[in-house]
């Protein structure tokens, strides 16, 4: 049984793998489980999100939305990195996922099947983290270096937690019966990796990297040293240099 974390010891794992937390006031309190009668836990996945907006801190962690009363996650996560406590408890994040889906999560699988609603369903914020993190989603509005590194941080924190494995976080797309398209968007960059388009299997490929290696680690952030030329290339170069001089020389 994989019972939800307490508050402060959400916020020790998290401190622990060098994410940047902020508790916006109420969180340890604010649920959705007596409101729904249904129970937060036991969890067996982390489920990640992206806002589709701007300044929605309020809106995930206190106001919710149009028939849909919040908070919307446990986590939001800003441009900066800064990951704000939202939720201890029930959230209203996942919503329905695919069973097919969940039970590929549930199991760890190396792979994960596109959502069937034929295969029946769960109801995700029972079982699942939620993590929101700032972006428009529109495929053009990047992911911070800052965010895209705590980001990882905050998935490998849980996993480490509970010991599981990087197949237990999932994406919101990957699980939805409704169609959702997120978490979707380029990335400013990782570690010593520059500009990339925010997939599934990178994300979690990350996550296992970060599991490797105490929780105290940062990527290596230090660009690799450009490669030599080779032989064929530095003899180009002279050749475009010596033809360079004659024709100066014939002037």
């Amino acid at each position: 049984m994989a019972a939800p974390l307490s508050p402060d010891r959400l916020v020790k794992i998290l401190r622990d793998e060098g994410v940047k937390i902020s508790e916006f006031p109420g969180w340890r309190t604010r649920e959705r489980d007596d409101e729904t009668g249904k129970a937060f836990g036991p969890v067996h996945m982390i489920l990640n999100h992206h806002t589709a907006g701007r300044n929605s801190l309020s809106i995930v962690a206190r106001d919710g939305v149009s028939g849909l009363p919040g908070p919307l996650a446990h986590i939001h996560l800003a441009k900066d990195g800064v990951a704000t406590l939202c939720s201890a408890g029930r959230t209203n994040h996942a919503g329905l996922m695919a069973k097919n889906a969940y039970s590929s999560f549930l199991d760890e699988a190396s792979t994960h099947p596109a959502p069937s609603k034929a295969s029946g369903t769960v109801d995700g914020n029972d079982v699942a983290y939620g993590i929101e993190t700032e972006n428009l989603g529109d495929n053009k509005d990047p992911y911070t270096r800052a965010q895209y590194d705590a980001w990882v941080r905050i998935n490998a924190a849980i996993c480490r937690e509970y010991e599981w494995s990087q197949e237990s976080v999932g994406c919101h797309k990957e699980t939805s019966v409704e169609g959702k398209v997120d978490p979707r968007g380029p990335v400013e960059g990782y570690g010593t990796r520059g500009q990339f388009t925010f997939t599934p299997k990178q994300f979690r490929t990350d996550v296992e990297q970060r599991l490797k290696h105490p929780a105290s680690w940062s990527p290596d952030t230090t660009p690799p040293p450009a490669p030599k030329p080779t032989v064929e290339e530095r003899l180009t170069a002279l050749e475009k240099r010596v033809t360079a001089l004659e024709k100066k020389e014939s002037r």
